[in-house]
């Protein structure tokens, strides 16, 4: 009996949405996404289907193809967001009906495509809200660094550091 090879796994650091508490460092409630590539390529795909749907009459088989490309969509997603994401999730995306009618599925797309906006602002705010920590500890940084608080002179030569 052979064994096949193990696909490798991909590690990829979670990506920080926001948290309940105000964004206190190690407080548990931070909303996290494990996988952004997957999240961006689903929501490619939700947001083309439902651009799709809109200008196409969808027969039964059409709607059901479509209610288990949402399935499988919503459950993908879930696999990839913390659980406090998976919860909201679920709660704003429950599961269709057998065959749903079309505005059924456009109303359900839509709202998933909302909700993916959505959590892409907040990934861009919390972002924003990191690069704007880092620039000011950097600063801070510089400041406690040169002798005296004095800033640096552009025109002049070159200061030596502190310890030289």
């Amino acid at each position: 009996m052979t064994q096949e090879p193990e696909a490798p796994v991909e590690v990829m650091q979670a990506v920080p949405v926001t948290s309940q508490d105000g964004g206190q460092p190690g407080s548990g409630g931070q909303e996290t996404i494990t996988e952004p590539a997957k999240l961006l390529r689903i929501a490619s795909m939700v947001r083309e289907l439902l651009e799709e749907t809109r200008h196409a009459s969808l027969d039964e088989s059409g709607r059901k193809r479509l209610a288990d490309v949402y399935e499988r969509s919503v459950g993908e997603l879930g696999e990839s967001i913390s659980e406090d994401l998976r919860e909201e999730l679920t709660a704003l995306a429950p599961p269709m009906g057998e065959v749903p009618s079309e505005s059924e599925i456009r109303i359900a797309q839509a709202q998933l495509v909302g909700w993916l906006e959505g959590l892409f602002h907040g990934i861009q705010a919390a972002m924003f809200a990191q690069q704007a920590a880092a620039r000011a500890q950097f600063e801070e940084l510089r400041r406690r660094g040169l002798p005296g608080g004095q800033e640096p002179q552009a025109d002049g030569p070159a200061r030596a550091g502190q310890y030289l």
